[in-house]
């Protein structure tokens, strides 16, 4: 209830999220971040989370990772300095474990890390390149995608060679979170 209260609070002054879902936060976005973890159990190192705005999914992880997973550690690559530092407020209010680097995905050193999530940052083309700047050799992504995903899984094929399953999203019927793996550029 502290992230919810604190983004309902910081959303009044910065766009962390739309106004029109703030009502609808827990299912749009909570739940719709905690089920990235529902598919996929994250391996020790480092979780990346790149464009994390209003920390969707990044901070929802970090908190589950602090629970279940402690060996693993997020890290959320924002630009945005407004947004960091509510990112950074949100973590230090609950007490999780977490980094923020405030730096454009382009130009932040590379992550290595072993598990990469985005949400609503890019096409699946241009973020497969955001992806193999920060993850690590065997890592894994955990991109939630829209009902445009299949489409999008084909655009990314004519740039990108890797294997995806689709776990069928639990907030929306038309939408997936795609476990993408072996990646690497054609």
């Amino acid at each position: 209830m502290t992230y919810l209260s604190l983004l309902e609070t910081w959303n009044r002054k910065i766009n962390l999220i739309s106004p029109t879902t703030i009502r609808d936060a827990w299912t749009r976005h909570f739940i719709d971040s905690v089920q990235i973890l529902d598919s996929y159990q994250p391996r020790s190192g480092i979780w990346g989370d790149l464009g994390s705005g209003g920390g969707f999914p990044g901070l929802i992880v970090a908190i589950l990772c602090a629970e279940r997973f402690p060996e693993t550690k997020a890290v959320l690559i924002e630009s945005d300095l407004r947004k960091c530092t509510f990112l950074r407020t949100v973590i230090r209010e609950t007490g999780i474990d977490a980094k923020v680097l405030s730096d454009r995905i382009e130009t932040a050193p590379p992550l290595d890390a072993q598990s990469i999530s985005a949400r609503a940052l890019a096409p699946l083309p241009v973020l497969l390149g955001y992806v193999n700047r920060h993850l690590a050799p065997g890592g894994t992504a955990m991109l939630p995608k829209g009902e445009n995903w299949q489409a999008e899984i084909a655009e990314a094929g004519e740039s990108w060679n890797f294997k995806f399953t689709a776990h069928k999203s639990k907030t929306n019927p038309q939408a997936v979170v795609l476990e993408i793996g072996e990646l690497t550029h054609v």
